[in-house]
């Protein structure tokens, strides 16, 4: 299995469950404006949307979209209680994270990496961003993840996301339960790893 990512891009986010669920499995470093893979491939051949992540299974197989990575590292390993069991309603509220995650919180902050975005349209959509925020500070009172006691593959997600808002100079102090779950996440021993792994985290 291997992963192809760019670093604290969103597959920081499968690469943190890979970790979580003991896989073995190999990195392989994507240079997205050039769509060249380390090993010099042409990543369009890879996955031929051009974005990462894309995970390549041991058949050959090649797998996209985060959440549906995500669900599929989960299902293979159950044991390491990622994702609760298909067909239940933990896992359609696992479902209703993750789509909140990538719909909602990740297309909004990443939206600020756009280039071509003036400092006007920026302050426009990190008031959207705001509006996002707000309600999941609320979905996330009373408990230390997303979807209850456990943590899940959709707090890989959201921690990866929530990382870019440092790098968008987006202050979370407004909302003390997202302080409180990015602390408790970024504190996790494979979480750190593969903050390492990926050259974000230093020590």
């Amino acid at each position: 299995m291997k992963l192809y990512y760019s670093p604290g891009s969103c597959a920081l986010a499968p690469h943190i469950v890979l970790l979580e669920a003991g896989y073995a499995f190999e990195l392989e470093k994507v240079d997205i404006p050039n769509k060249k893979t380390a090993s010099g491939a042409d990543y369009w051949q890879i996955n031929p949307k051009g974005y990462v992540p894309a995970l390549q299974l041991d058949n050959g197989e090649v797998l996209t979209e985060v959440s549906t990575i995500l669900q599929y590292l989960a299902d293979q390993k159950p044991a390491a209680g990622l994702a609760p069991a298909t067909g239940t309603m933990a896992r359609y509220r696992l479902m209703e994270a993750l789509n909140f995650v990538a719909t909602e919180v990740h297309k909004s902050v990443g939206a600020l990496f756009n280039p071509q975005m003036t400092p006007e349209m920026k302050e426009v959509q990190k008031g959207y961003i705001v509006r996002r925020l707000k309600a999941l500070d609320g979905m996330l009172a009373g408990k230390p993840w997303m979807t209850g006691d456990n943590f899940s593959v959709a707090d890989a997600y959201l921690f990866n996301v929530l990382r870019w808002c440092g790098y968008h100079k987006i202050d979370l102090a407004p909302w003390p339960e997202i302080q409180a779950f990015f602390a408790r996440a970024g504190e996790r021993p494979q979480v750190q790893a593969a903050m390492r792994a990926e050259g974000l985290l230093k020590s």
